[in-house]
């Protein structure tokens, strides 16, 4: 579903909560390229593993398991820090009643306003649109 907020139409993503969860998983389940177990986040931020799942619980970092073992998408972590804007967008879908599955899943929602999809915009000169539309996800 498309709606606008001000001039920008962007897609809705929220709504597959009340639909049955295979519909929910075929609309909006992408997957980043590359993941990263924590182990690796630690070493490419030079940081102890302790400090990455502390990052982790506040929300500085988004982890999901896949395999059995905790995991980070590669892009999320760039140039030996956290993506800038990150930890204020995980912080809005937090607040939206999303959890950290459906947080990846947003980041990683095509979108065609976008330079293919949000976790993307994050790094460039679209990230306080990004941010704009991760706040009206919670009204």
């Amino acid at each position: 579903m498309i709606v606008r907020y001000g001039h920008t139409p962007y897609r809705v993503v929220r709504w597959c909560r009340t639909m049955s969860a295979w519909q929910c998983e075929r609309v909006t389940e992408t997957v980043p390229d590359q993941w990263l177990p924590l182990p690796d986040v630690a070493e490419r931020l030079d940081v102890s593993i302790s400090k990455v799942h502390q990052m982790v619980r506040d929300g500085s970092l988004l982890a999901v398991r896949r395999d059995g073992v905790l995991r980070v998408p590669a892009e999320l972590v760039a140039n030996r820090t956290v993506l800038k804007h990150l930890p204020g967008v995980i912080t809005l879908l937090h607040d939206a009643g999303y959890n950290d599955e459906e947080c990846l899943r947003w980041l990683y929602a095509p979108d065609e306003t976008l330079p293919g999809y949000p976790a993307a915009a994050l790094g460039g000169d679209k990230a306080t649109e990004v941010k704009r539309r991760a706040q009206a996800l919670g009204f």
